[in-house]
């Protein structure tokens, strides 16, 4: 027979919770975990559990902001990160990361390393001392080694048709023993296929945002839940998905800014990340650069409201 926990009133709580206070002497400026993203960080309180919900159209870079985010969050905050993918193979994910670690294009590096030992960049730029051009592979590798210590910290997951969300429980309890710890943060891409496909795309993802967001609470951990916006009708705004998803924590809803785009050189894109719920947080808007050459996401002075 399990132990019975005995019940305890606030009032007898209180004094044990004022020393664990007590006891948690680093100031903060946040309350959660730093994203890399330092208006994002701010506007969200940091990344704390809970059920953070990604929407936008395609080809607007979610994918590669969901892993330069994970990946950011691991790097600043020692902790592991497992990304679930259902569309992209681990290699076009680990592409994605060396381009923004090394500043090599995401294309040239597919073409690998025989291509890489040739000099990067000399057919597009004027070099006066070519001797000094470190050979991109050379770079390539140094990238890779510097950012090795949080690397090991992350988990490329590819999702086959048959994988549910109890699997997916089961691999985050798994990567926390080998880590042997419960602070992980998790992201989930292209979570709609989580759903039954035969239902509407919104429906859909209603439902699969209540599971992941009861999974969430039930871990005590973030999820980032990435899913694609096909609406054909753009004219709503992106405040409607807190009706469509209620239940998650915090939505955010990512638009191409296009007069902004138009000052870029082709094919960057102005991103403008719309932070339409955020519990305990802000909403708002925050302004990106995407650079689809590195997968890269640089975040701007921050979009007006």
């Amino acid at each position: 027979m399990a132990e019975k926990i005995p019940f305890q009133s606030e009032g007898e709580q209180l004094e044990s919770f004022l020393d664990e206070l007590q006891r948690e002497q680093q100031i903060k400026e946040i309350a959660g975990w730093e994203t890399g993203f330092s208006h994002l960080s701010q506007a969200l309180d940091g990344i704390l559990p809970g059920l953070y919900l990604l929407i936008g159209p395609p080809a607007c870079g979610k994918t590669s902001f969901a892993i330069q985010l994970l990946d950011q969050v691991a790097k600043h905050n020692t902790v592991p990160g497992v990304f679930f993918s259902f569309a992209e193979r681990k290699k076009e994910l680990r592409i994605k990361t060396l381009a923004r670690l090394s500043g090599i294009e995401n294309k040239e590096i597919r073409r690998g390393s025989a291509y890489l030992l040739h000099w990067y960049g000399v057919p597009k730029a004027q070099h006066t001392e070519l001797e000094r051009l470190p050979p991109s592979w050379d770079k390539l590798k140094k990238s890779a080694e510097e950012a090795k210590t949080w690397l090991d910290l992350i988990y490329l997951i590819e999702c086959g048709r048959d994988i549910d969300l109890r699997r997916i429980e089961d691999q985050i309890r798994e990567v926390e023993s080998i880590k042997g710890t419960d602070r992980v943060m998790v992201v989930i891409d292209d979570c709609q296929r989580l759903g039954n496909i035969e239902q509407k795309l919104t429906d859909r993802v209603a439902l699969v945002v209540d599971e992941l967001q009861r999974a969430a609470v039930s871990l005590q951990i973030p999820i980032l839940a990435v899913c694609p916006d096909l609406r054909e009708d753009r004219s709503s705004l992106p405040q409607m998905w807190s009706d469509r998803a209620p239940s998650a924590d915090v939505i955010l809803v990512m638009e191409i800014d296009l007069e902004r785009t138009k000052k870029l050189t082709e094919p960057n894109q102005a991103i403008t990340l719309n932070i339409v719920k955020s519990r305990g947080g802000e909403k708002g808007k925050l302004a990106f650069e995407f650079i689809p050459a590195f997968s890269k996401f640089a975040e701007v002075a921050p979009a007006s409201t």
